[in-house]
């Protein structure tokens, strides 16, 4: 068998450790407790859960960004290396809490989250690993919006001069107003990877098609929305193409935003156009919403690729 494309990632920006609860339907009241089958922690974040699924995808992973010195930092540093990816990038913080979140999962793997933005929100441009970025292939930029559009715009065209791909996941909600705060890096993104609602409230839109070409119009190079059960919707400025879901049967979908982004970028490695390589993602983010957390599944890059074989038409 041909060995797969060497693909060297930065994965830079918030990292996270999640602590995720399974079942619950409702918070007790006052001092109540409440049994469940499973508490998990794992690493996650637009960074950090990318950068954990691009490892198990074969891909050389370095993760850039900051987290604390207390002991949730050293969890999280553990999991990440313990999934392959090199976390010797990673800036540690006197004074400041690791970034963490409790994922409390309802039984149809939907989840509300309590987050804390810790030392992720004190990264920005002087702390980038300038000379990585130039030896990678790829830039993946988690949660720009921590930084600010023309802090992170100042990081993604060092990439873009130095003839790295670049793309841009984000973890803020649909408010127009995000979308002005961000707008100044979107010029130097190769690949623009939101969700449906992040679409449609940035723009004001209610197409979703229509929102993408409203991001492409602000320098997007091509916008790839994730639409949970729908699958994804690719667009760039030769038209637009729509990619099913596999279906599955759904634990949890926490990371499944960055499990597509790390198969969609995978997929890109292997020399696959936009929609063939969102195929892939939709694949990737099935494994992993079938249990708990980001870093769920037993499956190499083979394995993925074994499982998207059986994908839906692309709708070109």
């Amino acid at each position: 068998m041909t060995a797969a494309p060497d693909m060297t990632v930065i994965a830079l920006g918030a990292h996270v450790l999640d602590t995720l609860v399974s079942p619950v339907e409702q918070i007790p009241e006052g001092q109540g407790g409440q049994l469940v089958d499973q508490i998990k922690v794992t690493a996650a974040g637009p960074a950090g859960g990318t950068a954990l699924v691009l490892a198990k995808l074969g891909a050389t992973v370095r993760s850039a960004g900051a987290v604390g010195t207390d002991t949730i930092g050293d969890q999280l540093l553990a999991l990440l290396a313990r999934d392959g990816v090199d976390t010797s990038l990673l800036l540690r913080r006197d004074g400041m809490q690791t970034s963490a979140s409790v994922v409390p999962v309802r039984p149809d793997g939907s989840h509300p989250t309590f987050h804390v933005i810790g030392a992720n929100g004190g990264y920005g441009p002087d702390d980038a690993p300038w000379d990585a970025i130039t030896a990678a292939t790829h830039l993946h930029l988690g949660a720009p919006e921590l930084m600010g559009g023309e802090a992170a715009a100042k990081v993604l065209s060092f990439a873009r001069d130095h003839g790295v791909t670049t793309s841009v996941d984000c973890i803020v909600p649909g408010e127009a107003a995000w979308l002005d705060w961000i707008a100044a890096c979107l010029p130097y993104v190769d690949y623009l990877l939101p969700n449906d609602e992040q679409v449609l409230g940035w723009t004001g839109t209610t197409d979703l098609v229509t929102g993408c070409r409203a991001l492409l119009d602000r320098g997007a190079g091509c916008v790839v929305a994730t639409a949970g059960a729908a699958g994804a919707v690719i667009v760039t400025a030769d038209g637009e193409h729509t990619v099913p879901a596999f279906a599955v049967d759904v634990v949890d979908t926490t990371g499944c935003g960055d499990s597509f982004s790390a198969g969609f970028l995978r997929g890109l490695s292997l020399g696959h156009d936009a929609p063939e390589a969102a195929v892939l993602g939709c694949a990737t983010a099935a494994q992993v919403a079938g249990g708990l957390g980001t870093d769920h599944g037993d499956f190499d890059l083979a394995a993925v690729q074994a499982f998207a074989a059986g994908a839906p038409t692309i709708d070109r």
